[in-house]
């Protein structure tokens, strides 16, 4: 397919977000931009957060992973339907209570200014870093069969789209970002059904059959029994769960939509659905990888290689996208790859400047007056967080290596999400109250241990490898160094707060 017809493709794409994003922003205010006025319908929230939750690197990078993992990946996504009940039961009901915008008021409501800030410090770095590394894998891809071929160097393939998903967030916010999502999840899940379509019509396989070459892959193994491997079941499972926790219920991205309901039911039926539909939709794309290689193995096709000769298996499903499946599975390839480069981020942009303005700058989002006055400081926030994005990605284009993105970005996690979970661990599960001036502190040694642990712990503890339960260890270690800065008192109660 030529790269003039792929832009087209992406450039109807875009044109229907703008139609999306003005429709949805006439007459938005500032509630609109925050919580999109208390009016978010759930079902659509719950329908938009697939295409976030899941990204450019769930659409590329997971499948590819089958190749060194199989189907291991699945104990994660265990885990991860395992914390959304959670969410539900335990965290909505505190914000719902509180009647939070930035759920980091909530540790300032328990410990103090210093915890609200480091809480959204590490929200901030979290998602810069972690959309960061979705955008460039999947603008990767469109760099290599798109604009490598027109001249245009990366950086300013990056720098058009984070234009392009600057233009239609800018004034809606969470209220454009509730339509936007969904339309981009609805997308996203035709790219990769589209896509199996295109791998069994071309080894000519019907239903029964494509179940049983994934079930008798050499790569199914879905369970790792092996305690000592970094993908050991309950490693898997602990970790996704806390991961869906961290990275869910204490994320101000996911949870600013949850927030923007009428109601903590309306909240609860978002969440319990979206956790049935994303376990249905990872079995897809784990499906798929092994559709992908069963593929290569049928056609004698080579497994793509970085410029080092290493493997680099986020490279196999583009490759045969756009060179082996024919022009339908190139299309179906190209709609979900550009639903998933701007969903991955878009939101971003909205939640990144909601922090910032309310847990740095203190801006109280239900004073429509302040609002007023503050509007201009929120819109140079948002362009602000669009140019450090585009530097981010800059930034791990040019220092990344041949490692699977998913495996990166869940270790970046380990590190960043883990003291939040110390945190609010220690403000719901206990009623100490904590020497403030001390807690961004902790949280900086927390990690720091945490990374050395798993760069050198093997060596002391017998060849044990750390996986994803390192953030549970990251978290524990902030948990416990808290109750060193305890102090005598119990918590105050809780206050509904605005902001």
């Amino acid at each position: 397919m030529s790269p003039t017809l792929i832009l087209i493709i992406i450039a109807c794409y875009f044109l229907s977000l703008i139609l999306i994003g003005y429709i949805s922003s006439r007459k938005a205010d500032e509630s609109s931009y925050y919580i999109g006025n208390k009016k978010s319908i759930w079902y659509l929230v719950a329908f938009g957060m697939l295409s976030d939750s899941l990204s450019g690197v769930t659409y590329i990078s997971v499948p590819g992973a089958v190749y060194h993992n199989s189907l291991t990946y699945f104990q994660v996504v265990i885990g991860y339907f395992i914390g959304y009940y959670i969410i539900a039961w335990v965290l909505l009901p505190l914000y719902y209570r509180m009647n939070l915008i930035s759920i980091y008021s909530y540790l300032r409501s328990r410990f103090g200014i210093n915890a609200q800030k480091t809480g959204s410090f590490y929200f901030l770095i979290s998602r810069i870093f972690g959309a960061a590394g979705r955008l460039m894998l999947a603008i990767g891809v469109m760099q290599l069969f798109v604009f490598d071929a027109l001249h245009i160097p990366f950086y300013a393939t990056a720098a058009l789209f984070i234009l392009l998903m600057l233009i239609y967030t800018y004034r809606g916010g969470i209220k454009t970002l509730v339509f936007t999502d969904a339309f981009q999840s609805l997308f996203l899940i035709a790219g990769v059904v589209l896509s199996i379509v295109a791998i069994t019509s071309q080894l000519d396989l019907n239903f029964s059959e494509t179940i049983g070459i994934v079930r008798e892959s050499s790569l199914s193994k879905m369970f790792e029994f092996d305690a000592m491997k970094s993908n050991f079941w309950a490693k898997h499972i602990v970790g996704g769960a806390l991961f869906t926790v961290a990275m869910t219920g204490l994320d101000q991205n996911m949870m600013q939509k949850n927030l923007s309901m009428k109601s903590l039911g309306e909240a609860r039926k978002n969440m319990v659905s979206f956790s049935f539909v994303l376990l249905i939709v990872n079995i897809l794309f784990l499906s798929l990888g092994v559709l992908l290689y069963e593929y290569m193995t049928e056609m004698q096709i080579s497994i793509p290689v970085d410029e080092a000769g290493k493997i680099f298996t986020d490279n196999v499903f583009p490759t045969l996208a756009m060179n082996h499946f024919g022009t339908f599975a190139t299309i179906a390839f190209i709609i979900g790859l550009t639903a998933a480069t701007f969903s991955s981020a878009d939101s971003v942009l909205a939640t990144l400047t909601t922090s910032y303005c309310i847990d740095f700058l203190g801006f109280d989002a239900s004073d429509a007056e302040a609002n007023i006055i503050h509007k201009n400081t929120r819109h140079k926030v948002h362009i602000a967080f669009s140019v450090i994005l585009l530097l981010v990605i800059v930034f791990l284009k040019y220092t990344f290596s041949s490692k699977s993105t998913i495996d990166l970005i869940l270790f970046m996690a380990t590190l960043t999400y883990g003291p939040l979970l110390g945190l609010f661990a220690a403000g719901i599960l206990t009623k100490w109250k904590i020497k403030d001036k001390w807690i961004p502190h902790i949280c900086l040694i927390s990690p720091l241990l945490s990374y050395l642990l798993y760069k050198y712990g093997s060596s002391f503890l017998g060849g044990y490898k750390f996986g994803n339960e390192l953030i549970l260890v990251n978290g524990l270690l902030t948990f416990l160094f808290l109750l060193l800065l305890k102090i005598k008192g119990n918590r105050p109660p809780e206050s509904p707060q605005n902001n």
